[in-house]
């Protein structure tokens, strides 16, 4: 049990719904917050059932530090999963899939994405569709989709993806090998330097013209 001197603050200031603007970045290119939400969503996939306090140990921090993201297990995973769609959506939006030739697009979007590779897990091990009560939520993943499909079209008029398969079908293979080979890595399957050549190995094997 928590003694006086260190339970949370349980004011709105001391629970932010978003990460703390002055945190500063640190040598990975992560704020510390960042960092630690990484942490716990990896921690949420290898132990889907802990509780707080147990998610807390995993990651080697205090309860009362990570009550400021989240009072209970459910909110925790409500703000990973906005989190984990908005990191992902940003690293789509700096692949920059409307310029330049397409395969130099596809290398920025596959290495974006596995900059995000603990956000990507926590997605395929939580991310339910139908399941899904908030509208950001389903409109995120919509846009997200929408966004991957008209880069396959792009691709194909171009003549470097294939025209035989819809470009719907494509976008949701390659998002399969990136999250299947996320997965694969994170239980040692596959060496963690080799992940982005192989996932636009296998999807240009399947997909070039």
């Amino acid at each position: 049990m928590s003694t006086s001197h260190d339970q949370p603050d349980m004011s709105p200031e001391a629970h932010p719904t978003t990460l703390d603007a002055g945190t500063e970045p640190t040598v990975s290119g992560r704020t510390d917050d960042e960092a630690l939400l990484a942490r716990l969503a990896l921690a949420l996939v290898d132990h889907p059932r802990a509780t707080l306090q147990e998610l807390a140990q995993a990651v080697g921090v205090s309860r009362a530090t990570l009550y400021r993201f989240s009072r209970t297990r459910e909110e925790l995973i409500d703000r990973l999963m906005q989190h984990a769609t908005g990191c992902m959506q940003r690293a789509m939006d700096e692949a920059r899939l409307e310029e330049g030739p397409a395969l130099e697009a596809l290398s920025r979007f596959v290495t974006g994405q596995l900059e995000q590779r603990e956000m990507a897990a926590f997605l395929v091990f939580h991310w339910q569709p139908e399941n899904i009560q908030d509208e950001r939520g389903r409109t995120s993943c919509d846009a997200y989709m929408e966004a991957l499909d008209a880069f396959i079209l792009r691709g194909q008029r171009e003549g470097v993806f294939r025209i035989d398969i819809a470009a719907q079908a494509q976008a949701e293979a390659l998002m399969s090998l990136l999250t299947g080979l996320v997965d694969a890595e994170r239980r040692g399957r596959v060496a963690r330097a080799g992940v982005a050549a192989m996932v636009e190995a296998l999807f240009l094997k399947g997909s070039a013209a």
